[in-house]
């Protein structure tokens, strides 16, 4: 109990210095709010190539012709080939594929009679971007095709052309605000939480205190847990509050759940604390620990997804993405958000945070307790 006490009396601690400093107030409100809007406004993505899966339902010579653009085109990447309609949704759902081209049986037969064909496209509207992109090369070997088969048709066969039909999964309008917005809870708890917890070890240190934290009757592992809490709730609470405001105010769909979302946010948020207790406990003044803060979260957004499609980075940077918890948060976001998952579709984006938590708070209190000495 009297550990418990301690334990508690540090959490008070914490909340009171973080609520009385005019600064520390700025940081969990100001940044924030800022980067809340100007992301969901202004972020803009490019892409360089497209995984696609195909099913070929008409197996004919025009149907292989037309394919067969696609397979020259160094904008897409065949993954899969499909044997029937049931395999379209696990492709998409596991991101095998951002799109699948479906051909009908009575494709070629529809060009002979001089009628027009359709063409299926189901594209992944999870990432907007990527789906407009690629709807967009597709619209360009369609009109090549069309051409050619305008070209080589006889006088009754002038109606025969491909007209695409075009479906859009889990963000029909393709709009690219709900990719944008559904992650940002998770970019933006991670600056609040790196912030506060690599500042509150060194802060102690720069202000003299440090010593005072020593002698008292304290145990490292209870000085981390009292500094750890803090991060936790003003982290969770600032991507639960942008959370709504993504919902109320920019009109992003929540299809998934509420214990979901929170369960990977706190995975998330636990594995940031720790992170920024080790950057805490290396740094022996504020500026030091603000400029470790920096280091990491500008590389791990970047290498994140959040702003360019992982699938497009080399493949050395790719596997470096796995040990990056920003990457697990921004797809566990989007799924709960565009595609209504529960706690169980997204375990495989929880259980390497649960592992990097395990790691990198042990290792913090090692390193508090060794350069306490």
């Amino acid at each position: 109990m009297d550990s418990l006490y301690r334990i508690i009396a540090l959490i008070i601690k914490e909340f009171t210095m973080v609520l009385k400093d005019s600064k520390s107030r700025f940081v969990v409100i100001g940044p924030p709010l800022i980067q809340f809007f100007v992301f969901g406004y202004a972020a803009t993505f490019d892409v360089k190539n497209v995984r696609y899966a195909v099913l070929d339902e008409c197996r004919t010579t025009e149907s292989r012709q037309l394919l067969a653009r696609f397979e020259g085109s160094s904008h897409f990447q065949l993954t899969q080939t499909l044997s029937t309609t049931r395999d379209i949704a696990p492709a998409i759902d596991r991101e095998t594929a951002r799109l699948v081209l479906h051909i009908p049986p009575q494709f070629s037969r529809d060009l002979q009679r001089g009628v027009s064909a359709e063409l299926g496209i189901i594209v992944d509207g999870r990432n907007s971007n990527v789906a407009l992109i690629a709807l967009g090369y597709i619209g360009t070997i369609v009109e090549e095709f069309n051409r050619q088969v305008m070209q080589a048709s006889s006088p009754d066969r002038a109606g025969a052309a491909i007209v695409r039909v075009e479906r859009a999964w889990y963000n029909e309008n393709l709009q690219s605000r709900w990719f944008i917005v559904s992650a940002l809870g998770g970019i933006i708890s991670m600056v609040v939480v790196m912030i506060l917890t690599s500042l509150s070890v060194a802060r102690e240190r720069e202000f003299g205190t440090f010593d005072q934290l020593l002698v008292a009757p304290f145990k490292p592992g209870e000085i981390l847990i009292g500094k750890s809490i803090p991060g936790i709730v003003f982290g969770l609470a600032d991507a639960l509050i942008f959370t709504a405001g993504a919902v109320y105010w920019f009109g992003v769909p929540f299809r998934g759940t509420i214990p979901a979302l929170v369960l990977a946010l706190l995975c998330f948020i636990v594995a940031m604390v720790g992170i920024g207790l080790l950057v805490s406990s290396l740094s022996m003044t504020m500026q030091q620990a603000l400029l470790g803060a920096f280091i990491f979260m500008m590389p791990s957004v970047i290498l994140s997804g959040f702003a360019t499609p992982i699938a497009n980075m080399p493949q050395w940077l790719q596997s470096g993405t796995l040990i990056n918890p920003v990457r697990y948060i921004i797809i566990a976001l989007r799924t709960i958000f565009l595609k209504g998952a529960d706690a169980a579709a997204i375990w495989p984006d929880i259980w390497p945070l649960i592992l990097m938590a395990a790691v990198t708070l042990p290792l913090a209190g090692w390193l508090f307790r060794h350069r306490a000495k």
